[in-house]
């Protein structure tokens, strides 16, 4: 099947959680749940703003929701190290399985970044881990000032990747997302990063489901 990829950034490409190491230095050993609980907060956050129809860039959820979880937990920042953790959140790891498999896959499909960050935010973080060479062209929801999972996000990356009329296929980490791009009409992969890891049972099942971005080419080969 001839088809055109667009991976989500945050939570498969690159990994939020790992910014625990870097918040140690401020939260001690409570840093892991502040870093779940910034990644939970900045989605609900952005998903919160699409609703409003008050759209402020996801750097502006990212901020906001690190202050919630420090908030939560107690714990205070500095103005300037504040900046540095925002700094430190366009340079956020890859995942070891990230840039092998893009690699693999260049060439034989086109491959978009899709995500709710920024044009510069995705330009440093995938320049960071040298997977932006990787792709054909990046989709951010900066376009329409929205966010996924809103429908209009998902027709707004197929205006984008040109696939009006060939299948496009996400692929995320985020159940959520592979929900709202199913419920739109997209194909969609979940990657299954945690195996304890619940899919939501909203009577929308993935295209696919995998445990690795290394399983991606042969699971492609038989969807």
């Amino acid at each position: 099947m001839s088809m055109t990829l667009a991976f989500d950034v945050y939570g498969t490409l690159v990994d939020p959680m790992g910014m625990s190491r870097l918040l140690a230095e401020d939260a001690g050993d409570r840093a892991e749940g502040v870093a779940a609980l910034w990644r939970e907060k900045q989605l609900e956050f952005s998903f919160r703003k699409g609703l409003m129809k008050v759209y402020e860039d996801f750097g502006v959820c990212t901020r906001q929701a690190l202050r919630y979880a420090m908030a939560t937990h107690k714990l205070t920042l500095s103005e300037e190290r504040e900046n540095a953790l925002m700094a430190a959140y366009l340079s956020l790891p890859a995942f070891d399985d990230a840039l092998p498999a893009l690699k693999t896959l260049k060439g034989q499909y086109p491959l978009f970044a899709f995500s709710n960050g920024s044009y510069p935010a995705l330009e440093k973080v995938l320049g960071h881990n040298d997977l932006l060479e990787q792709f054909e062209g990046l989709v951010s929801v900066d376009n329409i000032k929205s966010f996924k999972p809103d429908p209009a996000v998902y027709t707004h990356a197929r205006r984008a990747t040109g696939c009006w009329e060939k299948p496009l296929c996400l692929v995320s980490s985020n159940a959520w997302d592979v929900i709202g791009a199913r419920a739109a009409g997209l194909l969609a992969i979940w990657v299954q990063r945690d195996p304890d890891k619940v899919f939501e049972d909203w009577g929308i099942q993935p295209s696919a489901v995998i445990s690795s971005l290394s399983e991606l080419e042969l699971t492609l080969k038989n969807l």
